[in-house]
């Protein structure tokens, strides 16, 4: 347990703890992703155009870092993922494959899954803003608004029970020893692969920063769970719950209670904004067309429906849900890969091909 934990718990209250931690966490996280540019969605195109980069190279090194982190930190009896929602609670098969595929597809629309819109939006880019303000809206309308019956609907068609059913290491009769192992299996994969596309220090410290972001959220939250009296939900990174959060917090009263949630969105954004600023690389950034707009907005509507129906974002479901090896979220996932694939190739392949470079024309010399 962290020094002095529980009684700067008994002074200033579970609630302001988790904030701070939620803020510090999230701008580690934030400034890490820009300088990294950790983005799901490339690594999503580099993957199905059949080229291994520096994109995938970072979003493989934060995810197996994540896994191994965590599988760790079970292992070693300093934290306890059995209570996590995404293994204790009854979850939905149907809304993770649907919710994944309909995420993986809106953040190919918008350039970008829920946490880069965020990290964008403090760099200047005013496409991402309004993107991340859409989102959380149509997060919030699936929630609990006009859209929350289409979700419950789908996501009731095929349900699991919480426990060792929704448990992906129990269910392969396997332990953290061996999701430990699976997460060293994939950070040599990924080293392996990385070495061979870029040195760039920022890519490395970068990616295995936003990977430890994952870990430390578990487990702080567990901590603090441990050192004081009051029930705390022990949680991960996520953006689309916190989204949602923070647009009733805005336009609503009385305010949701604080607690890790409140300080992770504002701490991400201060994190990416210094990291823009100590980059030379704040600027705005705004749509080329109407047609740009539309197809932003769109994207930004089917992530939110998505996340929602899914458990989780790009993050939430796929970093810090399989890191825990929840099967929800490692459907999820597979749904994103698969759901962005798809729409590369449907709205941006055709164009790619289309834009044939010109070629330069022939000049024939004459003799005199």
């Amino acid at each position: 347990m962290m020094p002095d934990l529980a009684s700067s718990i008994d002074r200033y209250g579970a609630d302001l703890i988790l904030a701070v931690g939620g803020a510090l966490i999230g701008a580690l996280f934030g400034f890490l992703a820009f300088r990294s540019r950790f983005c799901l969605r490339a690594a999503v195109i580099e993957f199905w155009h059949g080229k291994f980069g520096e994109k995938l190279a970072v979003w493989l090194l934060a995810f197996s870092t994540a896994v191994v982190l965590v599988q760790a930190l079970v292992v070693s009896g300093w934290l306890d993922v059995s209570s996590a929602r995404q293994l204790a609670n009854r979850g939905s098969m149907s809304g993770a494959l649907i919710g994944g595929l309909l995420f993986g597809a809106g953040m190919i629309m918008t350039r970008g899954c829920a946490s880069r819109l965020l990290v964008l939006s403090a760099g200047g880019n005013l496409r991402a803003l309004l993107s991340g303000l859409v989102f959380a809206v149509t997060a919030q309308a699936s929630l609990s608004g006009a859209l929350a019956p289409l979700r419950l609907s789908l996501s009731a068609l095929w349900t699991v029970e919480g426990g060792s059913t929704r448990d992906l290491l129990a269910l392969m009769g396997m332990g953290s020893w061996e999701g430990l192992a699976f997460g060293f299996l994939w950070l040599t994969v990924a080293i392996f692969f990385g070495r061979r596309v870029t040195y760039r220090p920022w890519m490395w410290v970068g990616a295995a920063g936003t990977g430890l972001s994952v870990a430390l959220a578990w487990w702080f939250t567990y901590e603090v769970s441990q050192a004081g009296f009051d029930v705390v939900q022990i949680q991960g990174l996520t953006f689309s719950g916190p989204s949602a959060e923070w647009l009733m917090r805005v336009l609503s009263q009385p305010a949701p209670p604080i607690g890790f949630d409140f300080g992770l969105l504002p701490g991400v954004f201060v994190g990416a904004f210094l990291a823009a600023w100590r980059g030379g690389e704040l600027k705005l950034e705004g749509f080329n067309n109407s047609r740009s707009m539309a197809r932003y907005i769109c994207g930004a509507m089917a992530m939110g429906f998505g996340s929602m129906l899914a458990g989780g974002c790009a993050v939430g479901a796929g970093m810090t849900g399989g890191a825990i090896f929840s099967l929800t979220a490692w459907l999820a996932l597979v749904g994103m890969w698969i759901g962005g694939g798809l729409m590369d190739r449907l709205i941006d392949e055709p164009v790619h091909t289309l834009q044939v470079p010109q070629q330069a024309p022939l000049v024939v010399q004459m003799e005199p």
